[in-house]
């Protein structure tokens, strides 16, 4: 959902290539165009209404389980395959996707809404991150493997051969996300990070930009075949995600799930994935608040820089970024109400702009009408601007409330997606760290304070790492940068579970299971394992890390 959120546009030179691009309507199986027939939908654009050809075709069930069963027989070639093959796929399908230009920029523009500015940034920042997990499978250490040689002498009991690497799950289920076209959906995160650990990847495409969806399905396909790996690596479904998404998870074919979105959907996916026979994990990233404390020392020393900074990262991209700040919380003063003046001001001078979807428009014109309703609540400001409906306008607002009445009506932390946030004052800082204490798991938190402020928050900050998986401080949360050190996941609801996250390079690590071989001849044991290090991995021997043979 949110990896793109502060990226610039890349320029890169392609090669001359003439590629014949056209969208058929129908989904990838195995390399293989679906069958016309049964259900069909257009995508809109959000801008204008207007329906967008071709029509697609939703996949049947038996669709579904061809481009199921391919995946598990190429799982049993890819998972074999060396990591510079895995490398080189990645790599390829990069490039596939840059070698689109316009025709994938624009289509993706028709179907979002989206600046094109913004689009050509996240398409850089998609084929970025293709372009680092195969530099992770190339270096290969993140395999992870333990060595501890036999000790036939240790009294007494003699210890075995034991040796433990990470290996790929099996096919994996991408489901595509609204908001990023390209860095969220069918070559996103969840794709990259799948398809690097050796696993297949079948992706449900969003209904929203299905037509995207194809383009960059269609490059993936070219991808596989130039690497000559088995077509059944990769497949795109299109269809509803109460039928076909569902039949997706609960295949017995499927070993996990990538999941970006609503709440709703992401455990209607959890509990699917628990009642199989043999359950397996979704790695759903779902919702979150991401709470913003501002203390007393940053709000009288920089108030209104702190001010234009929040509106522009509760507003940025219409407020449909998973890290959006949509709830502020702060202590009473006079510095407080200048800060809130100036708040106000912005808003009111904020422009409204394009939704994703009149789906998503409306979603959020009635969560911010449920918390606005609640008692205690004041619209503090809205953007004088009126929303076009026939452009599926959102239009950004800011309300205020007090401490106490926030942890009375739980109902008040409800996510609003798009162009809005709460602000809560509190009277005390006991009131700042009872608030802190009742918020459910959030994506991030964010700490605005001068060093005197931060000297003295340890309780809050140890508080908020039990709730968040990104801790930020003196910045706002808007911007998830694509690296090793990121994690972009947190508890619940934020997401599935607290220890993964769906972006940066850890990423892979949802899709691979440790394997421990124990007593093994040298001739079975897999390379990563093997005495001589032919892979030149950083590997644990004997609770030591170290490159050298043993």
């Amino acid at each position: 959902m949110s990896a793109l959120e502060s990226c610039l546009p890349v320029e890169r030179v392609y090669p001359p290539r003439l590629i014949f691009m056209s969208l058929t309507g129908k989904s990838l199986l195995a390399g293989q165009p679906g069958a016309p027939g049964g259900a069909t939908f257009r995508a809109i654009n959000p801008a204008t209404g207007e329906t967008l050809a071709p029509d697609f075709h939703e996949a049947s069930l038996g669709e579904v389980d061809t481009a199921l069963q391919a995946a598990a027989r190429a799982f049993e070639d890819y998972r074999e395959r060396p990591a510079a093959t895995r490398a080189q796929l990645l790599e390829a399908i990069a490039t596939e996707i840059e070698a689109l230009g316009e025709t994938l920029l624009q289509r993706a523009h028709a179907e979002t809404g989206l600046p094109l500015a913004r689009l050509t940034g996240e398409r850089a920042r998609t084929c970025g991150q293709l372009r680092l997990f195969a530099a992770v499978v190339r270096d290969g250490s993140w395999v992870d493997a333990r060595i501890d040689p036999a000790l036939p002498e240790r009294q007494p009991l003699p210890r075995p051969d034991l040796r433990r690497m990470l290996i790929a799950l099996g096919p994996v289920v991408v489901f595509g996300s609204s908001n990023f076209p390209f860095a969220f959906s069918v070559a996103g995160g969840d794709t990259a990070s799948a398809l690097a650990a050796g696993c297949p990847v079948i992706v449900k495409a969003h209904r929203a930009h299905a037509g995207t969806a194809e383009l960059v399905g269609q490059a993936v396909v070219r991808a596989v075949a130039a690497c000559a790996l088995p077509a059944g690596l990769f497949s795109l479904v299109h269809g509803g995600g109460a039928s076909v998404g569902i039949a997706m998870v609960k295949h017995p074919a499927t070993t996990a799930v990538g999941f970006t979105g609503s709440h709703a959907a992401g455990r209607a996916l959890c509990d699917a994935a628990a009642a199989r026979p043999h359950p397996i994990p979704v790695f759903a990233e779902m919702s979150s608040l991401n709470p913003v404390f501002l203390l007393p020392g940053a709000v009288r020393e920089r108030g209104a820089a702190i001010a234009t900074g929040l509106l522009g990262s509760f507003t940025l991209g219409v407020g449909q970024f998973c890290t959006k700040p949509g709830l502020v919380l702060v202590q009473r003063g006079a510095e407080t109400d200048a800060f809130l003046q100036a708040l106000a001001a912005g808003v009111q001078g904020a422009t409204c702009a394009t939704m994703l979807t009149p789906g998503i428009r409306t979603a959020f014109e009635e969560n911010r009408q449920k918390v606005t309703a609640l008692e205690g609540v004041t619209v503090l400001a809205t953007a004088q601007a009126a929303p076009v409906a026939q452009k599926t306008e959102g239009q950004p607002s800011v309300a205020l409330t007090s401490a106490a009445n926030f942890l009375k009506h739980p109902e008040l932390a409800t996510e609003a997606f798009g162009p809005f946030t709460l602000v809560v004052r509190a009277e005390t800082p006991a009131e700042l760290l009872a608030c802190a204490r009742a918020l459910e798991g959030q994506l991030t938190a964010t700490l605005h304070g001068n060093a005197e402020d931060l000297a003295a928050a340890g309780t809050l900050v140890a508080l908020l790492e039990q709730k968040a998986g990104r801790l930020v401080i003196n910045a706002f949360p808007t911007g998830v940068e694509v690296s090793h050190a990121m994690h972009h996941g947190g508890p619940s609801p934020a997401a599935s579970d607290a220890r993964f996250t769906s972006v940066g390079t850890a990423a892979l690590l949802r899709f691979a299971r440790p394997v421990c071989y124990q007593g093994f001849p040298a001739a079975l044991l897999p390379v990563a394992l093997q005495d001589a290090n032919p892979l030149g991995l950083m590997r644990l021997v004997n609770g030591v890390r170290t490159t050298a043979p043993l």
